[in-house]
């Protein structure tokens, strides 16, 4: 089996500039999922900075409709878009609230489609902080209106990886997730023909260091209770299987052009050094700051420019043991799945992460355990077969395959249910 063929460049490059507002003051943006973890923690740094951005529209699921009517108001923006058309009048209530009836009111936009509309809409950068393949969508709209997008959406590269390298002109992408931000910032110590791997760390999770047997019974608090980073349930069971790194692995290939076979992962459970890049003259250049998402926010929306005390530093004047041990395939073959499904390339992406979303969400409710969760998205994978590929590929072909994963990962867990309730 061999890596899919090579892009003339890598998506997110640090030699390359993509400025579609080029001017003085501060840069426009827009935030996508706001209420989010992501994007309360790049509103923390919009504050901070007001002479560096200006946010003008915010997008949320609108399970938080106090808190967007706070941010609203706060960064006085011109466009609040909502996923759920239920929560406009609660919305309405509370930015009225908010601004007093002293100001006018922002636009509201609502439905499925209201994150996209503000992603097109006029500014210099979106950030995509939505968690989910339903940030698709979104990432493409900001990518075809021609603006810069800091990506901390995992989902849509891997998900519609072809379509978005299809839109993406070179520099366009500037990664927020932390490894993808430290590789990035590793990456512009050298060429492109100097770099002989990428070393992607992982905490290793609330389970690090146990055997497949010992995970047979782990609980969902279990799972949940990440030693590092504060996360939301999701992507932090996802770090507990290690899916995460998986899809860390394929957006890694499809970011930078470097092919699986030199992408390693490396267990790091300090969670200080956020990835490294191994160079041709056996230099390797580590990216590390204290476990906090706000520098790869800063990167993202300040690229080529750092924002001065974005995050904290580390203080060197105090003794610190920092640990790098191989991961452990056996206990968490998500990796080395990712893997295939990236080399297959075209909708199996999209395949493995629609069934193990609703795999964890399975988890999540007892419905599951926890290593049913890569064995129901293994079987998934292999019943999927050949996937669709190649430049005939669309958005249309991508929510199909994820429907079908979706539901036969469900048939698979409801007989598995059935069968340990019958036990």
């Amino acid at each position: 089996m061999t890596d899919s063929p090579a892009r003339p460049a890598p998506l997110a490059d640090p030699h390359l500039v993509y400025d579609p507002a080029p001017g003085d003051g501060p840069k426009d943006v827009v935030i996508l999922g706001s209420t989010g973890s992501i994007g309360t923690q790049a509103i923390d740094l919009v504050l901070r900075n007001p002479d560096r951005f200006r946010v003008t529209a915010l997008s949320a699921n609108g399970g938080r409709v106090a808190l967007l009517a706070e941010q609203a108001h706060r960064l006085r923006v011109r466009t609040v878009a909502v996923a759920r058309e239920d929560v406009v009048p609660a919305l309405r209530e509370a930015l009225a609230a908010e601004y007093g009836g002293r100001e006018p009111l922002p636009e509201i936009l609502a439905g499925p489609d209201a994150a996209t509309q503000v992603a097109a809409s006029p500014c210099h950068t979106v950030l995509n902080g939505i968690t989910g393949s339903i940030g698709l969508a979104p990432t493409l709209a900001a990518l075809e209106a021609g603006r810069t997008l800091a990506l901390a959406n995992k989902e849509s590269l891997i998900v519609g990886g072809p379509l978005v390298t299809a839109l993406a002109k070179p520099g366009q992408i500037i990664p927020v997730d932390s490894e993808h931000a430290a590789l990035f910032q590793a990456l512009a110590a050298g060429t492109r023909a100097d770099v002989r791997k990428l070393v992607v760390t992982a905490s290793g999770g609330p389970f690090r260091g146990r055997t497949k047997a010992e995970l047979a019974h782990v609980t969902v608090a279990d799972a949940l209770a990440h030693p590092t980073w504060a996360m939301g349930p999701v992507i932090t069971v996802n770090s507990a299987t290690l899916v995460n790194k998986g899809l860390e692995v394929i957006e890694a290939h499809l970011l930078y052009d470097i092919p699986f076979d030199r992408i390693e992962v490396v267990v790091h459970p300090q969670s200080y050094v956020h990835s490294m890049v191994e160079f041709t003259d056996g230099s390797t250049i580590a990216q590390a700051t204290p476990p906090d998402m706000r520098g790869p926010i800063a990167i993202g929306l300040g690229w080529p420019e750092r924002v001065p005390d974005a995050a904290p530093a580390f203080d060197w004047s105090k003794a610190s043991t920092w640990e790098f041990s191989p991961l452990d395939d056996e206990a968490f073959p998500s990796v080395n799945l990712a893997r295939h499904v990236g080399r297959l390339a075209g909708t199996a992406p999209a395949v493995f992460n629609a069934a193990n979303e609703e795999c964890v969400a399975a988890f999540l409710g007892g419905a599951l355990p926890f290593n049913g969760i890569m064995e129901t998205v293994t079987r998934v994978v292999e019943e999927h077969g050949t996937p669709v590929t190649g430049t005939s590929l669309t958005v249309s072909d991508v929510l199909e395959a994820e429907t079908w994963a979706r539901a036969r990962a469900r048939e698979l867990t409801a007989t598995t249910a059935t069968a340990e309730a019958r036990a």
